[in-house]
């Protein structure tokens, strides 16, 4: 009862607010007229005093006088043609806001509210969380604050941090979990996700070596199989990075879920997609991912002399081929290949700006409605760029 006696004060001061203005409209609007007419009185006062005054000529007061005194009728005339008008106007109004407003309040509240849900507390709530992942991460803290060494907690609470993208807390989480309960192929795989998720996608040495580290406990492990290949793709190893991808492909099933993912791998790295007809329409030696020789692939001079190169170098190498790979884009944009390995060879140049370019003009040649746009919007998630705007 108190709950909706606090409804209807609550919509009863609504509708005052509303309709003040409203009621006082047309008093404000007299009260205007009338200070105007009393201004223009005073002027024709002061008018007067000014003659008497000898500061003005007869001539010069005759002129103020018809001004003012034409200013004053113009005030001071009735209209009442326009009267009815704002009070037809102000009873509408009136009359939605004192009913249909409230009627339609209550309504829409027994629809999607909960009238008979008793009042909870914070406390009554953390222990029944349901599905509210804030209370659940609340409740988890607190379990935590008082007993840092439940494993089991830390266990659970790491991968709700991760899809929450609290990611610093999700490394601490899983750090915990695995210094309390010992490693497993999930919990050194979440952490590795974390440290390349802190290092804008890209797999560190201790993220390759955490990795490692879960294929001792799982050789057939496809998660850390897939970030190992990756973090070669990434140093420039591309016959490596594809070796490693067709063997994930070899060991994958048929309806595996990240296949296509680890087939454009393997294609971005010189390779044949797994499955591949080749007697199919672009597939085999001619086809754009099978191209050795595909914008942008390093050929075997250039791997060779890289590894004669200093550090310094051999970044400006690479920068110079990616830049190539875009000049020849921008002439030949078809190139979906070309486009997904500009955009994660900026991102792992760590130039997000252009990556985030690259997206735009490689969703412009491939819109995301198709399977390649799709797939461009999946590849920039996972690299961390921003997709507002590049479907524009």
């Amino acid at each position: 009862m108190l709950f909706w006696i606090l409804v209807a004060a609550l919509t009863a001061a609504l509708a005052v607010i509303l309709l003040y203005p409203l009621l006082r409209g047309a008093k404000a609007a007299d009260n205007i007229r009338a200070g105007e007419a009393a201004v223009y009185r005073d002027q024709l006062r002061e008018l007067d005093r000014d003659l008497n005054g000898g500061l003005i000529t007869p001539e010069e007061a005759d002129y103020a006088r018809a001004e003012i005194g034409r200013r004053l009728i113009a005030v001071s005339a009735d209209e009442p043609a326009e009267t009815p008008k704002p009070a037809r106007h102000h009873r509408f109004t009136e009359a939605f806001v004192l009913l249909v407003l409230p009627v339609l309040g209550l309504c829409l509240y027994l629809t999607t509210g909960r009238p008979d849900l008793p009042s909870q507390p914070l406390e009554a709530r953390l222990e029944n969380p349901g599905n509210d992942v804030a209370v659940l991460i609340t409740k988890a803290e607190r379990h935590l604050a008082e007993k840092p060494d439940d494993g089991k907690g830390w266990d659970v609470l790491a991968p709700i941090y991760f899809r929450t993208m609290r990611v610093n807390d999700a490394q601490v989480a899983y750090r915990n979990a695995i210094r309390l309960l010992g490693p497993s192929p999930v919990r050194l795989d979440g952490l590795a996700e974390t440290l390349m998720a802190v290092s804008d996608g890209v797999v560190t040495e201790e993220a390759r070596q955490v990795l490692e580290q879960s294929l001792t406990l799982e050789p057939d492990n496809p998660r850390a199989r897939f970030y190992i290949a990756l973090s070669m793709e990434q140093a420039g190893r591309p016959d490596e990075a594809r070796q490693a991808f067709e063997a994930l492909a070899k060991q994958s099933p048929a309806d595996a879920p990240w296949l296509p993912l680890v087939n454009e791998h393997i294609a971005m790295n010189g390779g044949a997609k797994s499955g591949a007809d080749p007697a199919a329409p672009g597939a085999g030696p001619g086809a754009p991912g099978a191209n050795l020789a595909a914008p942008g692939n390093p050929t075997q001079q250039d791997v060779a002399a890289a590894e004669t190169m200093s550090a310094g170098d051999r970044q400006q190498m690479i920068r110079g081929m990616v830049e190539s790979l875009d000049a020849k884009l921008n002439e030949d944009p078809n190139n979906f290949e070309g486009w997904v390995r500009l955009v994660r060879s900026y991102a792992v140049l760590n130039d997000k700006d252009r990556a985030a370019g690259a997206l735009k003009r490689g969703l412009a040649a491939f819109p995301p409605p198709g399977e390649q746009g799709r797939q461009l919007l999946a590849l920039a998630r996972e690299l961390g760029i921003a997709t507002e705007g590049a479907t524009q």
